[in-house]
């Protein structure tokens, strides 16, 4: 591991210098601006609640300075597969406090608009190791859906650096995939930025299981579903219908943390919620929507709209019993003219069905940490506490109420995107739920 690297931000097509990061262990270290980009033109933040300014380090009341890393890298920490395969490459044993390590080599193609040049160079040293890895690519959605799963997971293995599958968090396999302008298919950066014009999350079953498959066909609906209840859903050039696809076993997810103008590749700053609540570590356990709520509308162009997104998208993952709402699902993104808002929807699933049994991590609670699920109770609280001005409350509560109609017709509107009829049927008493307590609501 060197003893610095630099933090790169893209911007107008090129990746620019931002900061110097200087590993002090496995998991301390000292990250600051660089004042050429400090003094550059309109700089951006790394993250949300990092803002352009001299570093100089604070000592709190002990005279301890912080080196644990910031919550914005564990956003670009791998994960899962990649996680594993970079482990192997390091010859290192895993461990929660194993941070540094993994970023320096792994953060050469995270999700949003940041690297790291240490792992640009390792990817570099590795790709010369493997030529053939790079050539994965210019294939048809037909070659695509021929492949077995025993051939994904072996270039899932074999092109992991150039899938660039080592940015991507979670536990489903997935790979970053890219179009040409002929619509064929390529590992993520096997694809010059230049001849790309669309860019792509693919996404296999958690397991081998019945249950496993099931969840994943039904997510393309859900997604389908979600942009279709009026929430921001993945998009296409064509919208809704274009911006998920499902192949066989295979989900495709168009990105939003890719877009592409006049044929230039930009790519958008996205933050975890866990990064944006100040939370580190890669699990990020501790968080409440409370806390989350607030987070968001310290750094939202628009609060009361994010506000009003937010709740809707758990009305709806309580309705359709998406038990998968860790704090990392949820995420913030910083458009091209500047606007910070909720990025679309991800990882809304039917994961009730999950073999792995996951429940929900992310709660409404009040001051003595009780979970409330009752809408009214809710909002009061979120006023009581500050979160929500009072202003704000009647109207939220009227297109709640309004919501409530399109919560009442989710088994016409999930049967309409494709979501299975025995999936659906497992939801109906909590849609039912979701529309009275909406109904109910009183200002």
């Amino acid at each position: 591991m060197t003893n610095t690297t630099i933090i790169e931000i893209h911007r107008n097509g090129t990746w620019v210098p931002a900061a110097e990061l200087q590993p002090l262990g496995d998991a301390q270290c000292r990250v600051e601006y660089l004042q050429e980009y400090l003094f550059g033109v309109d700089p951006e933040p790394l993250a949300l609640n990092l803002p352009v300014q001299w570093n100089a380090d604070i000592p709190d009341d002990e005279s301890n300075v912080d080196r644990s890393p910031p919550p914005f890298l564990y956003d670009l920490l791998p994960q899962g597969k990649g996680r594993a395969f970079l482990l192997t490459l390091l010859e290192r044993g895993d461990a929660e406090g194993l941070v540094l390590p993994l970023l320096m080599a792994g953060a050469f193609n995270p999700i949003g608009q940041l690297r790291l040049q240490s792992a640009v160079s390792f990817f570099q040293e590795q790709a010369k190791k493997q030529p053939d890895a790079l050539a994965v690519g210019g294939l048809t959605l037909t070659d695509i859906r021929t492949r077995s799963d025993e051939y994904l997971e072996q270039v899932s293995l074999y092109s992991m650096l150039a899938a660039g599958t080592t940015g991507v968090q979670g536990v489903a396999p997935k790979y970053l995939m890219a179009q040409d302008k002929a619509g064929k298919w390529f590992a993520d950066l096997a694809l010059p930025d230049d001849q790309a014009a669309a860019h792509w999350l693919m996404k296999l079953p958690r397991g081998k299981k019945e249950e496993d498959r099931a969840v994943l066909r039904n997510e393309a609906a859900y997604l389908r579903l979600a942009g279709r209840c009026g929430l921001r859903a993945p998009q296409g050039e064509q919208g809704l219908d274009d911006g998920v696809m499902l192949v066989d076993e295979m989900l495709f997810v168009r990105r939003f943390d890719r877009q592409v103008h006049d044929g230039q590749v930009h790519r958008l700053h996205q933050e975890s919620m866990a990064s944006v609540a100040g939370l580190r570590g890669a699990s990020a356990p501790v968080l409440t929507y409370n806390r989350m709520l607030r987070a968001m509308r310290a750094h939202a162009t628009n609060p009361a709209a994010e506000t009003l997104e937010l709740i809707k998208r758990d009305v709806l993952n309580r309705a359709m019993r998406n038990t998968d709402n860790h704090p990392r699902n949820t995420a913030m993104q910083r458009l091209p003219d500047g606007r910070v808002q909720l990025t679309p929807v991800f990882d809304f699933a039917p994961m009730f069905m999950d073999p792995e049994v996951v429940v929900r991590t992310v709660n409404w609670v009040d001051k003595n940490g009780v979970h409330q699920r009752d809408w009214m109770t809710i909002l009061r609280l979120l006023v009581e506490e500050g979160v929500l001005p009072s202003e704000e409350h009647t109207k939220l509560v009227e297109q709640l109420k309004e919501f409530a109609g399109v919560v009442s017709r989710l088994p016409d509107l999930a049967t309409d995107c494709g979501v299975e009829p025995f999936i659906l049927e497992q939801c109906l008493a909590s849609i039912e739920g979701q529309a009275a307590l909406l109904r109910d609501l009183k200002a």
